[in-house]
């Protein structure tokens, strides 16, 4: 039996096929494929005991869609689900299980796109100093908070960074990201020195006879999950006082919407977010544009 098959977590029957397919084929990361297998387990749960997915019928969906409109679910979910939904049917049709995608005309629910969360300059000094250097878990922490805000990395590839992937000497590191894709990153001076004094003062203490080639570990030398760097960044946050809502994504839309204002251009700004459609990355521009109408409305004599 594969470790894939010991998985609990994993479905049976046509959903667990499709999820191997989105990762055999599709090359979609663990994450990813966690998404669709929550959101197509809703419509699973929708249809009771009796009935198989395979069975789904339109007004199936529509009742599921009307359940979840009660619930409050934002728009941006209900259109992710939707997604999941259309993908898994279009799969079941190639595959001959069903005549007809039952969602094939449904319509999604208007969405907007809200501006991102951004970090002033002082806010992003305030937390990359509030971790205590002078203790093994703030030489990490520190570490990580340099790391994250020189390179936008998404949370999950910071905590799975590996010792092989870093080229301090080069000044840059190497990233896994969505869909298995790896790209290079710039990595700045300030994170290479905090990288480099974590390397060498606090992870071998903190990794001790354990092992591994995590980059970044936790207390007890195992690897770090995104929820233990996510608590780690929220107490770093109200340590320095920052009042917005803070995240890990929070500073990689602060790297990003920084670079584009000191004039770096948005293709680079793709490739280093790891963006596989500029149209994504595009949303920083629209942040440049709302920061220049209030520096204009508040200096601007005829405003």
């Amino acid at each position: 039996m594969s470790p894939r098959d010991a998985d609990p977590r994993r479905p049976e029957g046509w959903l667990g096929r499709y999820l191997d397919f989105l990762a055999a084929e599709r090359g979609l990361s663990v994450n990813t494929i966690d998404s669709y297998r929550r959101d197509l387990q809703i419509l699973e749960r929708g249809l009771g005991p009796r009935r198989r997915l395979e069975e789904v019928r339109r007004e199936d969906l529509i009742r599921v869609l009307k359940r979840m409109r009660i619930e409050g679910r934002s728009p941006r979910s209900v259109s992710r689900w939707l997604v999941a939904v259309r993908g898994f049917l279009r799969y079941l049709e190639a595959e001959g299980v069903v005549e007809q995608n039952a969602a094939t005309h449904l319509d999604f629910p208007r969405t907007w796109r809200s501006l991102p969360t951004v970090l002033g300059y002082r806010d992003v000094e305030a937390l990359l100093g509030a971790p205590d250097p002078a203790t093994i878990l703030g030489m990490r922490d520190a570490a990580m908070i340099e790391v994250l805000y020189s390179t936008g990395l998404r949370v999950s590839e910071l905590v799975g960074l590996r010792l092989g992937e870093l080229h301090l000497d080069a000044g840059y590191l190497r990233s896994m990201g969505k869909g298995s894709k790896e790209r290079v990153v710039p990595l700045g001076a300030e994170a290479s020195s905090a990288l480099t004094r974590y390397l060498e003062r606090a992870r071998p203490e903190l990794v001790g006879k354990v092992g591994g080639d995590v980059v970044f570990v936790n207390r007890r030398g195992g690897p770090l999950s995104r929820q233990g760097f996510w608590k780690i960044l929220k107490a770093h946050g109200r340590r320095a006082g920052i009042r917005k809502t803070l995240s890990p994504h929070t500073v990689r839309h602060s790297f990003a919407t920084h670079l584009l204002e000191h004039g770096a251009d948005l293709r680079s700004v793709q490739l280093m977010l790891g963006h596989a459609d500029i149209s994504t990355t595009q949303i920083y521009t629209h942040v440049n544009r709302e920061r220049l109408k209030r520096l204009y409305q508040s200096f601007h004599p005829r405003a």
